[in-house]
């Protein structure tokens, strides 16, 4: 009440200098109401404190906790002197000045004006964030704007009260920050690890932590391999205005001269980046090497949407000798697509450009084009749903060898699709869900450079299918709610026609998707043929304590088997393989998931299980794979590999990493990597070391050691958490 009384009283006199100036001036407050809110400099300044008073002599003071509001500035004090005569402001420490949250300054003592913002300031800090401090023996503050320090020192780690130095800070004789470009200006700066002096700069500009993004250099780092020896990654990042940006980030070693560049640019309904290097190595003497990697995505009238993603390399051991994402083939595409609620249009044009040994460039489908539209009805006289498919794809071999069947060539396919169907589904008696299917397909086709097909060929596939379900689900004495689903169709189609070239098709998987599909093949190029028999059961259990469990059983019986599906497939013969997939979440982070087909002899043609544990401070996720012999998928031999994922907080700063790709079926590792990061309020240090084990006829096994460090405080985000030492009590 006493604090509210003063403020009362003092306010006005604070707010108007003299009688003067108010009859110029006018009042504050309808200024205010007029012109909307006064600027910062112009608002009337408030003053709180237990003890006000003001002399004979026209001096305001103020004494007990004492605080000052200017805008967004607060200060707080012991004492304060106000002089009406020259304007300024005595303050007693210990002063604190918090300006909007970002920036604090903590002081002895100070002579400010009435604004809170110019004026001299003695055994100050300065502290941005909370994280990066400057100490200074003297602070100057001037036009609101500028505020110099002089004998200054900067660091962001916790300094404490036993002499001992920071793990790292910068020494300068005068640091200038400029509060309206958020930089920082050093002169005769010395950067010090443990107060040793390792660099020395006549003058840096640096920027401050309140700052999104300026041009400068970003955080260096360190890279050994086996082949390109030890280099160094200097990136440089330059603003190019509000929506666009380049990094230039230069790349030395003993064996290689790299120049990699990153440039994004932000329109009004799109972005887009562009990310490549140029390089001149020992790796491929006198040869330019690099790659170029672009995506974008924009927003169209009409709601359509264009969606591009470009890959090229020089060769293919770039990608490998240079660590860039592990791809065997690069596809590009490029899409147009706009989707409604009863409508689908996507068209895509995309290359492939293969960087396997055992692949012929010239004898896989490189150019793609596809048109894929789609549209749904739903009658009042019939009910239920009609749906429309209209479907185009082509695809082109550089190769113009001619082939048959059986052997490789360098065929060239086109095929046009009309597709039209109708669904409606019924609720019988006792909850039994009944759904009818009932369609045709009109297929053309067109082929070149292939000596077994004819160049033009069409087919029409009739196809009907009836499916029962029965949803039931219970809650048993436990509370958990258990579900349990069994499922039977009955379906089939007729294809009548030529004789096609399988060329999109030759990949067949079989999993919960496809089960009640008529034609499983992945592509209108190969469809199913005659009558088929469908059954299964979906099953779930949720309990109280939090864990939940789900299963899928189902198998496919045909009336004629259908030799276009390979021996791993599962589909093969009058009765395919079963499949058998299920998963298991518990509530301390663990989840379980397997697929696999089971055959007749109790023998898993595929199999694959993927597990994952995230609690506390690890985190681990790894996967098994195993694919049996089929020539027809390119696979001689079995396959059976298993992959590794981990990662282990040590402590609030340590982060020890790891991974392990392991061929089983070879007994060898295919690639291992170790990782290592320290994080607190100051340093931020990266160890990895990653071998790659594999060699091709153009990529030898390599090992690549990184390390890179970074002085937290001058950037935005330095982590994604930070730790503050606390100092030991003695």
């Amino acid at each position: 009440m006493r604090r509210a009384l003063l403020l009362s009283v003092v306010l006005p006199w604070l707010a108007i200098t003299s009688p003067a100036a108010a009859q110029q001036n006018g009042p504050a407050p309808a200024a205010a109401q007029q012109n909307g809110p006064a600027p910062a400099a112009a608002q009337p300044a408030i003053l709180v404190a237990d003890q006000l008073f003001i002399t004979p002599d026209r001096q305001l003071i103020a004494k007990g906790n004492v605080e000052a509001f200017q805008g967004d500035v607060r200060l707080q004090a012991q004492r304060v002197i106000f002089e009406e005569s020259s304007g300024t402001l005595q303050i007693e420490g210990p002063i604190r000045i918090d300006q909007g949250g970002d920036v604090t300054i903590l002081a002895n003592a100070a002579e400010l004006d009435r604004s809170l913002r110019d004026g001299l300031l003695t055994g100050a800090r300065m502290i941005f964030k909370q994280q990066l401090q400057l100490a200074s023996l003297q602070m100057t503050r001037v036009g609101g704007r500028y505020t110099q320090l002089y004998k200054t020192s900067v660091t962001s780690c916790h300094v404490c009260e036993d002499g001992k130095p920071p793990l790292w800070q910068i020494r300068a004789g005068r640091v200038i920050h400029d509060q309206v470009e958020q930089q920082l200006y050093f002169e005769n700066a010395q950067v010090r690890i443990l107060d040793v002096p390792v660099f020395y700069f006549p003058a840096v500009r640096l920027p401050d932590p309140n700052l999104k993004r300026t041009s400068g250099f970003l955080v260096p780092s360190t890279r050994t391999t086996s082949n390109l020896g030890t280099g160094i990654k200097v990136p440089y990042f330059f603003t190019l205005g509000d929506s666009r940006d380049l990094t230039l980030s230069p790349y030395l070693s003993g064996s290689t001269r790299t120049l990699e560049a990153r440039y994004r640019q932000a329109f009004r309904h799109g972005t887009i980046e562009l990310e490549g290097a140029y390089t001149r190595d020992d790796l491929q003497r006198g040869e330019d090497r690099g790659y170029l990697f672009a995506t974008g995505l924009f927003e169209l009238p009409r709601d359509f949407q264009l969606e591009f993603d470009l890959k090229t390399v020089s060769d293919d051991a770039y990608i490998a000798d240079y660590s860039l994402p592990d791809l065997d083939r690069l596809r590009s595409e490029v899409t147009l697509t706009r989707s409604t609620r009863d409508r689908l249009l996507h068209a895509a044009l995309t290359n492939f450009k293969t960087l396997r040994d055992s692949e012929d460039q010239d004898l896989i489908p490189s150019s793609i084009g596809e048109v894929y539209f789609q549209k749904r009805y739903f009658p009042t006289s019939i009910g239920g749903e009609t749906r429309l498919t209209l479907e185009a794809h082509g695809h082109n071999r550089t190769s113009d060898q001619e082939g048959n069947l059986t052997t490789t060539n360098g065929r060239d396919h086109g095929r046009v699709t009309a597709d039209l169907d109708w669904r409606r589904s019924w609720q019988l008696a006792g909850g039994v869900l009944l759904e009818w299917e009932i369609g045709s397909a009109i297929d053309g086709f067109t082929t070149y450079d292939d000596s077994y097909f004819s160049e033009h060929s069409s087919r029409l596939t009739p196809r009907s299918a009836l499916t029962l379900r029965l949803p039931m689900s219970k809650t048993d004495a436990s509370g958990a709610a258990q579900f349990f689903e069994p499922i039977v169709q009955l379906g089939w189609s007729n294809v009548i026609g030529d004789s096609v070239a399988q060329d999109e098709s030759n990949y067949v998987e079989f999993d919960q998707a496809n089960l009640l599909s008529l034609s499983r093949f992945p592509a209108s190029d190969a469809r199913e043929d005659g009558l088929a028999l469908a059954y299964g059961f979906n099953w779930a259990r949720f309990a109280t304590s939090g864990w939940q469990s789900y299963a899928t059983v189902g198998q496919v019986i045909r009336q004629d088997a259908d030799t276009r599906f390979t021996k791993t497939s599962g589909l093969g013969g009058t009765t395919s393989d079963l499949l058998l997939a299920g998963q298991l979440k518990f509530n301390d982070g663990i989840a379980l998931t397997a697929r696999g087909l089971l055959n007749d002899s109790l023998n898993f043609s595929k199999a694959e299980l993927r597990g994952d544990w995230y609690r506390d401070a690890l985190a681990i996720s790894g996967s098994y794979l195993w694919l049996g012999s089929d020539p027809n998928e390119n696979r001689i031999t079995e396959t059976s590999e298993i992959w590794f994922d981990g990662s282990y907080e040590v402590s609030t700063s340590w982060k020890a990493s790891a991974s392990l790709r392991y061929d089983i079926s070879d007994a060898r590792a295919t690639r291992a990597g170790l990782g290592l990061a320290y994080s607190n309020e100051c340093v931020t240090v990266d160890l990895s070391v990653n071998r790659r084990y594999t060699s091709t006829t153009s990529v030898d096994p390599s090992t690549d050691f990184g390390f890179s460090i970074s002085m937290n405080g001058f950037s935005v985000n330095n982590s994604s958490k930070q730790y503050r030492r606390s100092c030991r009590q003695s």
